[in-house]
């Protein structure tokens, strides 16, 4: 199992109008949309696909927040790891349901996981979970208490759009 590399078409103006608009009415049809920013269905239709080809948008159940699947619980969980057992620990980590986010890092750790839980006795089970892959050698494990910003991309998206 290797790194996942993103091939990303770089935005232009229109397209983060199209996406903020989309975020504004996120029911609107390809033809509202149009009339709301003065395109053509078929040019957003085109745009859309576009960005999707490019895996600029993600998929559906990406955007989930977790505690509507009863895993209310976010943690983040620091891992130093042997490299030579690196594969082994990104297929261990990957087989766990309850890690939906990993990267390598810089600094203290190797790789940095977004965990949800049920509850801090199921994050316990969790990170037991994670410390047994083969070629774990140590973890750190933050629980998340409030979170002042949500993911978000419409502050960036509205920078580009002002440039038009």
């Amino acid at each position: 199992m290797g790194c996942i590399v993103w091939y990303m078409h770089s935005l232009d103006t229109v397209d983060a109008r199209i996406l903020l608009a989309k975020d504004s009415f996120e029911d609107a049809s390809l033809i509202e949309l149009g009339k709301r920013l003065g395109l053509s269905r078929n040019t957003i239709h085109a745009r859309l696909k576009k960005i999707r080809e490019a895996n600029a948008l993600g998929t559906a159940s990406a955007a989930l927040s977790p505690a509507s699947l009863g895993r209310p619980l976010l943690a983040f969980v620091t891992l130093s790891v042997s490299q030579q057992s690196i594969d082994s620990v990104y297929a261990a980590i990957t087989a766990i349901p309850e890690v939906v986010e990993a990267h390598t890092t810089t600094g203290d750790g190797d790789l940095m996981l977004r965990v949800v839980a049920q509850d801090t006795i199921d994050l316990h089970r969790i990170t037991q979970r994670i410390q047994l892959a083969p070629g774990v050698q140590r973890s750190s494990t933050s629980i998340a208490t409030t979170e002042v910003i949500a993911r978000r991309m419409s502050p960036l998206l509205r920078q580009l759009a002002a440039k038009d």
